[in-house]
């Protein structure tokens, strides 16, 4: 089988395409054969060697996968045998088939595509997991999300709709923050100009916002921070600008606000069972047609060294899959 494996840490560019053995599965195991592989920000933090934890060299990018089941391990279940699932690979996604714990995998709606559901699990687990446990989004509330146009920030935007809310999308170009409003959002703001916080006055009607989601931390999440209303909550999801920020404690404490952690990956880690109602929670959501995870674009297995190079840029718009001819 075809597999992109990361030799050594650096551009994308240096990924290597190469033909490897067939994976065969261990007992509580299945092999799929991969049909499109979800790719992230984080993703291309790895292979640059950039991200907080280093995988070990080599290794095969990528960890949302989607695919048919085509062999069984000892002592799982034979109505796996041809299923779509979805799945967290631990072994990476960008290979023609993957051996995954059966336990890991998530059957795929009818009404959801390969490509949608390789893309679906990480951004949308954490905009549910974050606006419903961690920020306790009501209906009604004004939420701004920060990195609107990239994958987390398209997702936060589906999500958030879905759940009653007015989305104000933040993005730093006129592309992105039309691609945003078509993902649903109520307004846009471009959050480079120097008083972009002036520009929400008129949209919130003067009340400022209630949640704030942030996967891009830096120098712009002091100011989100100062457009809450007093309750509101910033909900810290990750860092693609690079700077981890430092807002002063007495901000939190005036504004009555509260700063959140939004770690999903480390929630279904530490309670592992909590996550199946979660996806239960999404999966029936856009069964109803509620909420819309098709990718953005979709791309062939070689072009996933430019794919990542352009999430390393932050130049990509939406949540990029690659997919794998049959």
């Amino acid at each position: 089988m075809k597999a992109i494996r990361c030799v050594n840490y650096g551009a994308p560019s240096s990924l290597v395409l190469e033909e490897t053995d067939d994976p065969a599965p261990k007992p509580g195991q299945v092999v799929i054969e991969t049909l499109a592989a979800g790719l992230g920000y984080v993703d291309a933090l790895l292979v640059a060697g950039l991200y907080q934890v280093k995988t070990p060299l080599p290794f095969v990018p990528g960890s949302e996968v989607a695919g048919k089941v085509i062999a069984l391990g000892e002592g799982v279940a034979d109505a796996l045998m041809g299923k779509r699932v979805m799945a967290l690979s631990p072994s990476g996604a960008l290979a023609e088939k993957t051996a995954l714990p059966a336990a890991a995998c998530i059957p795929v709606p009818d009404v959801m595509s390969a490509e949608a559901a390789a893309g679906f699990i990480v951004s949308y687990c954490t905009a549910l997991y974050g606006f419903e446990t961690c920020g306790h989004l009501a209906a009604g509330e004004t939420v701004l999300v920060l990195g609107a146009a990239g994958g987390v920030g398209m997702a936060a935007i589906d999500v958030a709709k879905a759940m009653g809310a007015t989305v104000i999308a933040a993005a730093s170009s006129e592309t992105k923050r039309n691609a945003a409003k078509a993902a649903g959002a109520d307004f846009t703001i471009d959050y480079t100009k120097n008083e972009w916080r002036a520009e929400l006055e008129p949209l919130t009607g003067r009340r400022d916002v209630d949640l704030v989601y942030d996967p891009v931390g830096g120098d712009i999440s002091e100011t989100a921070f100062r457009c809450l209303a007093p309750g509101g909550r910033h909900l810290v999801i990750g860092f693609a600008a690079g700077a981890i920020p430092r807002i002063p404690l007495n901000l939190p404490l005036l504004k009555r606000s509260s700063i959140v952690g939004v770690d999903w990956g480390g929630y279904i880690r530490a309670n592992p069972a909590d996550n199946v109602p979660l996806l239960k929670t999404l999966t029936a959501m856009a069964s109803e047609g509620r909420i819309h995870p098709e990718p953005s674009a979709s791309y062939p297995l070689t072009e996933a060294p430019a794919v990542l190079q352009r999430l390393l840029d932050r130049e990509s718009v939406g949540k990029p899959v690659i997919t794998f001819s049959r």
